[in-house]
């Protein structure tokens, strides 16, 4: 009980720090939160603040928020900021929200890593699950990652998709299947593609249920997959009477991520591609790239069927660099996430290389965008290329850590290959 106790003090304490170090910014710096909420780092036309506080004024007075073909996000936002005082005279109310909702993030990622789940999985044990960092070393990683920090400074609605997909994966190592798929459903409401970590979060329930529970795999994905389905109807019935009976919001909001109609820069892949394209050819590349997205689903979910909770963090890295409408955000969430799998970073082989391209963009792309934009020195191509950058350095990540963990499990099914070299032919 006292160890429990500690434990909780020592949570309340990281807590409490990371909240007065954010309110503090907000305070101390009046001006930051509206920088921030102007950079295409942080804002995209479907997470961007500005945008939310336009479909606000809107929808405060009795105007159709997508009238103007300007917001693009959930519907459920209105009501829920509607509640809160203007953002403009007392902006302390919006703060506190974006604190709580980061304060809640950390919370799930602490009963992830408390959980065992990351080294020692139903059918994989790493002999290296002894060495990992306990939850309030993973939430301390999280709350004090200036890319976390600068989310919530510029208070985009993306952190509450990160919060709902963190939430959905505590639950699934909790056992709680059902608040699993209503929280990634949610998520999935707010932002579209979380449904695709519907099948290994799926996975990772099935194999955290109690052993004399065990339900038929199928039977428990239809089950389990109704829900989801459910929830979200429930959600878009919603939506429908918010907006005055309307179905409008379905094109404004998931409507222009399938399409990409709008093309305001940010740190992807898709803008500047599409930019460039022909109109003939716009349809076709679409498809492709969304097959290309959603294909990393499948293909994960089965190589990597022993370790669900990897092939989520996998798909959340994949996610931050492929999606339509990436932001730090995205690659928060996933930073957030790496830390769990302390144990195979001894088989990581370009840590310092990955470490230096993520840093490297991170500091130029900033400075690139103001000699495109303000100083009139560079053009579109020249921000371009520091994001193509900053997607390198993510797939470094991604690619490094899926070696280390197929190179976990093949030590085990090869003992007398440990510590050997691998070379490829």
């Amino acid at each position: 009980m006292n160890s429990q106790k500690h434990r909780f003090g020592q949570s309340a304490g990281i807590f409490l720090a990371a909240a007065v170090w954010r309110l503090a910014l907000f305070t101390l710096f009046p001006d930051l939160p509206d920088l921030l909420t102007g950079r295409v780092e942080i804002s995209t036309p479907v997470s961007s603040f500005k945008r939310l506080q336009e479909g606000l004024f809107l929808y405060n007075h009795n105007v159709s928020p997508y009238d103007g073909g300007v917001f693009h996000q959930a519907p459920l936002f209105l009501p829920l900021f509607s509640l809160l005082p203007s953002s403009q005279s007392y902006p302390i109310f919006t703060y506190l929200l974006y604190i709580a909702v980061d304060l809640l993030s950390a919370d799930a990622l602490i009963k992830i890593a408390d959980s065992g789940e990351p080294g020692g999985a139903k059918l994989f044990k790493s002999p290296r699950r002894e060495k990992r960092w306990s939850g309030r070393t993973v939430a301390t990683v999280f709350l004090f990652n200036p890319l976390t920090i600068a989310t919530c400074i510029g208070r985009p609605t993306s952190v509450f998709t990160t919060c709902a997909i963190l939430h959905a994966i505590a639950s699934a190592v909790s056992a709680k299947p059902f608040n699993a798929v209503v929280a990634l459903s949610f998520a999935s409401y707010l932002s579209m593609y979380p449904i695709l970590l519907l099948p290994p979060l799926l996975l990772l329930c099935y194999d955290r249920q109690p052993g004399g529970k065990q339900t038929p795999g199928l039977q428990f994905a239809m089950k389990h997959a109704g829900i989801a389905v459910a929830c979200l109807g429930f959600l878009f019935a919603t939506s429908f009477l918010i907006t005055g009976q309307s179905w409008e919001f379905f094109a404004s909001t998931y409507g222009v991520q399938l399409t990409l109609s709008d093309l305001t820069p940010n740190v992807g892949l898709w803008w500047y591609f599409f930019i460039e394209m022909f109109d003939s050819f716009r349809s076709f590349f679409l498809a492709v790239f969304w097959l290309h997205l959603s294909a990393y689903v499948g293909g994960l979910t089965v190589r990597i069927r022993t370790q669900p909770l990897v092939v989520l963090t996998v798909l959340l890295g994949t996610f931050a660099i492929f999606k339509p409408y990436p932001s730090i955000a995205d690659a928060s969430l996933f930073l957030a996430m790496i830390p769990l799998f302390r144990h195979i970073f001894p088989l990581m082989r370009y840590s310092f290389l990955t470490g230096s391209t993520i840093l490297y963009s991170s500091f130029l792309g900033p400075a690139f965008y103001h000699l495109w934009i303000y100083a009139g020195s560079g053009n579109a191509n020249f921000f371009y290329a520091i994001t193509l950058v900053w997607s390198l350095g993510l797939s470094l990540l991604v690619s490094d850590l899926t070696f280390a963990v197929l190179r976990d499990e093949w030590e085990v099914e090869r003992p007398e290959m440990v510590g050997k070299d691998i070379r490829q032919i």
